[in-house]
């Protein structure tokens, strides 16, 4: 794995195989409530402009779950990646088994693993040009 700075700021893009990109940030899980709006659209514009053709991610563990918390929060991904492979990258950063089980929402629902992430960012992004996905190792919201 290869990483690269960005003048300015205190974030990584972590360059993976296969064109895999994530940028990423240590926050914690408050992100959208601890950093005001205004602030919060200018990083997601500004991430957008850099690079058109990701989608910048804030992956959150959800509030009841058990699951491991991820060291890093914000991510960067190529347009083509799948929820599924998004979620495989996921697993390996929080270390799970294999055999547990890891559930990826978005608007407490449950995304197909099969949609591009582009898809899901189209219908679900907030107005701050991220889109939220929360995941747990148990269905928390009875999905």
């Amino acid at each position: 794995m290869e990483m690269q700075e960005i003048p300015g700021e205190e974030e990584r893009v972590v360059e993976m195989d296969e064109g895999q990109r994530m940028l990423e940030t240590s926050m914690d899980s408050q992100y959208q409530r601890s950093v005001p709006l205004e602030v919060r659209r200018a990083e997601g514009e500004r991430v957008r402009a850099k690079h058109p053709d990701k989608i910048p991610i804030i992956v959150e563990r959800a509030a009841r779950s058990r699951a491991p918390d991820l060291d890093k929060k914000k991510y960067l991904v190529p347009s083509d990646l799948t929820v599924g492979q998004l979620c495989f990258l996921i697993r390996q950063r929080v270390s799970m088994r294999p055999e547990e089980a890891l559930f990826f929402f978005v608007n407490n629902s449950l995304p197909p693993s099969s949609s591009p992430l582009s898809a899901v960012y189209e219908e679900h992004h907030e107005e701050d040009l991220f889109l939220y996905m929360t995941y747990s190792n148990e269905s928390v919201y009875g999905a």
